[in-house]
């Protein structure tokens, strides 16, 4: 399947292929730089692929070349990792590094915008599932409802921000990768930072509340609001699980929520 970039590109394998539930990565050197060529079908990441080679290499990884169906970006040899901060003890620290290189994804560029997904598409899937389980789910969407009725900040969203998809590029810094190309409130955006599944630590009593002013600081978003999308996003995510059968990755989802809603009083 990578054979016609290869060619097309000038590229040789370096590593094995990588297959994610919608794209298909090939390790690659491309004129003696290591990079990576990712190929999908899917819509997010495609508006990714555009919203990437758009940024243009200011908070996210360089795009080399780029089409409808795949992009080929810079790659990090790096073996530092904000999961690994945040298990060993520099949790906080980990959630500035991500705060901070949002903040550059989210600046103005000044230049026509790609296809982006609106925010609301994005959330299509969290009402019906309200309506099926009830619960918590329910208090998420009626708050997601309130949030996109009344949107500030409105801005180029990454979309999946979270551990894994901000890495060292070493001179170069702390790098995004993997966006969806979405379009909407920049809040949302940081929720993920709170309810990161692959960060075993996002439940235990207190790291919520810990955070939080943390984030708040960092993005000068009120933190009432930056709990309104972690509930929001939460039970998105939960739905996205439950449909997928998931229910123990969805319940860790709705504790987050429940915690926000919690704070929210």
């Amino acid at each position: 399947m990578f054979e016609p970039y290869l060619s097309r590109w000038a590229l040789t394998p370096d590593g094995s292929p990588i297959t994610t539930h919608c794209s298909n990565l090939l390790p690659v050197i491309w004129r003696g730089k290591p990079a990576m060529l990712k190929m999908s079908d899917d819509e997010a990441e495609q508006a990714g692929g555009a919203v990437l080679d758009w940024w243009d290499g200011d908070g996210a990884a360089k795009v080399y070349a780029h089409d409808a169906h795949a992009v080929l970006m810079e790659r990090s040899l790096s073996t530092r990792s904000l999961l690994t901060m945040a298990r060993q003890g520099s949790d906080d620290e980990a959630t500035r590094i991500m705060c901070r290189t949002a903040k550059r994804l989210h600046a103005s560029r000044g230049k026509p915008l790609p296809k982006l997904i609106p925010l609301e598409q994005w959330f299509r899937d969290l009402a019906p599932a309200a309506a099926r389980h009830g619960g918590t789910l329910a208090d998420c969407d009626r708050i997601a409802r309130q949030l996109l009725a009344t949107p500030q900040d409105i801005t180029v969203l990454h979309g999946d921000i979270h551990h894994s998809n901000i890495l060292d590029f070493g001179d170069d810094g702390w790098l995004a990768i993997d966006p969806k190309g979405l379009h909407g409130e920049r809040g949302f955006d940081f929720a993920n930072t709170f309810a990161n599944e692959d960060l075993e630590i996002i439940a235990t009593p207190g790291r919520l509340q810990r955070q939080l002013p943390i984030v708040a600081e960092d993005t000068g978003i009120d933190p009432r609001r930056l709990l309104q999308w972690i509930a929001a996003y939460s039970g998105l995510s939960a739905a996205w699980f439950l449909g997928d059968g998931s229910t123990e990755s969805a319940e860790l989802q709705l504790t987050i929520a429940r915690i926000a809603i919690a704070e929210l009083g």
